[in-house]
């Protein structure tokens, strides 16, 4: 796997979208006030909305990543999903976490970004999630075998398909899992993955990178160092894709200014600072 070359030029900034139309996770301001504690350590500034209006081209070029936070059904217009396409068409970066997988279902390009569709979970469960495959920073700090808390997922295709690399897998024998199972996810059972280059982008586009995981439903689950540092670590391996500002001043997408500068963000968001006033 890859490691960009280049030096961070510029904080990094990252556009948080957690609008739902169908289930609602009650963990998702818990989630966003975690990732915003977590973004100055990693010279990152969260923004974050819930307002699908923000999807614009003009808008959408400021952020070095998108990241979908358990987000479920029709999220984004027709206008919000062009703007999307266009932005990772342009080298921007993608991060799905949990019901991320549930929207935009009939979405080609957001599905193969993405990597899977969500299909069905067993009850809210215990569970072992052994680490696989390359080493990679969302998983370096990961016991091999890890006991979590969570829903383990199951997806309607294998990401495996779309290029994606898995790199934590449910052991199927620590939970009960009654189905029925109607899909082929591949072997082993995919929990998280990422895309060196991201399945979603036009054929003459610049692919940036995608990173995914499928855990993240409890409030509790958002305050446990091990998880944070498993999706912080999948966050910064995304913006090290050299196709964005953050690491590449002549990329056509990212932050190019500094945190008290004057870029504009989200209404009843932070400014750039690490901080927001999540919309709730």
């Amino acid at each position: 796997m890859s490691q960009a070359s280049a030096q961070q030029s510029s904080v990094a900034r990252i556009l948080i979208y957690s609008a739902t139309r169908d289930f609602r996770h009650d963990s998702i301001p818990t989630a966003v006030d975690a990732l915003v504690a977590q973004g100055p350590a990693g010279s990152i500034a969260f923004d974050h909305t819930e307002d699908e209006g923000w999807f614009t081209d003009e808008r959408l070029q400021q952020y070095d990543a998108l990241l979908f936070l358990s987000n479920t059904g029709e999220v984004l217009d027709d206008a919000g999903k062009a703007a999307f396409q266009k932005y990772l068409d342009l080298g921007g970066n993608f991060v799905g976490v949990h019901s991320a997988s549930d929207c935009l279902r009939n979405t080609t390009f957001f599905q193969k970004e993405l990597g899977a569709a969500f299909d069905y979970h067993p009850e809210l469960t215990n569970a072992t999630v052994d680490v696989v495959g390359p080493s990679h920073p969302s998983t370096s700090m990961l016991p091999k075998a890890w006991s979590v808390r969570d829903e383990m997922y199951n997806f309607k295709s294998d990401p495996r398909s779309v290029g994606a690399v898995v790199i934590l897998s449910a052991d199927e024998s620590s939970y009960t899992d009654p189905g029925p199972r109607k899909f082929d996810q591949g072997s082993p059972h995919p929990t998280a993955w990422f895309q060196e280059h991201g399945a979603g982008v036009d054929s003459d586009g610049t692919a940036g990178r995608s990173f995914y995981t499928s855990l993240g439903h409890l409030n509790e689950t958002w305050h446990d160092d091990l998880f944070l540092a498993h999706v912080m670590g999948g966050i910064r391996w995304a913006l090290q894709s050299n196709t964005t500002r953050a690491f590449n001043p002549n990329a056509n997408v990212g932050n190019a200014t500094s945190p008290d500068g004057s870029t504009t963000s989200p209404t009843g968001t932070g400014t750039g600072t690490g901080t927001a006033s999540p919309t709730r």
